[in-house]
């Protein structure tokens, strides 16, 4: 049973903007903090930006300024806005819970960024 979906990757060059999207199941979705992660290649998962039930944001040093995650509670979604695109910012990128949960991992979206 799928629970989490993200989309909205795709190829872009260096500065351009990306909209991540992940759409939950209600039961994920209501109450929890929601956070966006990524793995680029031959690196570990890491934690980009999260997100909590009333909208209060947080977000990994790298990304401050540039990211913006947010959550619409009545469509069970979350979005992830990537402006100012680096090619360091390439990567695999999921949504789960924060803390995330082993078995929400999902097949994520994949973000690259040419130079």
């Amino acid at each position: 049973q799928v629970q989490l979906v993200e989309s909205g990757g795709g190829l872009v060059q260096a500065g351009g903007s990306l909209r991540l999207s992940c759409t939950a199941s209600r039961s994920i979705f209501r109450s929890n903090f929601m956070g966006w992660f990524r793995q680029a290649p031959g690196k570990q998962r890491e934690w980009v930006a999260r997100v909590s039930s009333g909208g209060s944001t947080a977000y990994e040093d790298f990304v401050k300024g540039r990211f913006t995650i947010s959550r619409d509670n009545a469509r069970n979604t979350v979005y992830l806005q990537m402006n100012s695109l680096k090619p360091e910012d390439t990567a695999v990128y999921f949504c789960n819970t924060f803390p995330a949960i082993l078995s929400l991992w999902g097949q994520g979206t994949q973000v690259t960024v040419s130079s």
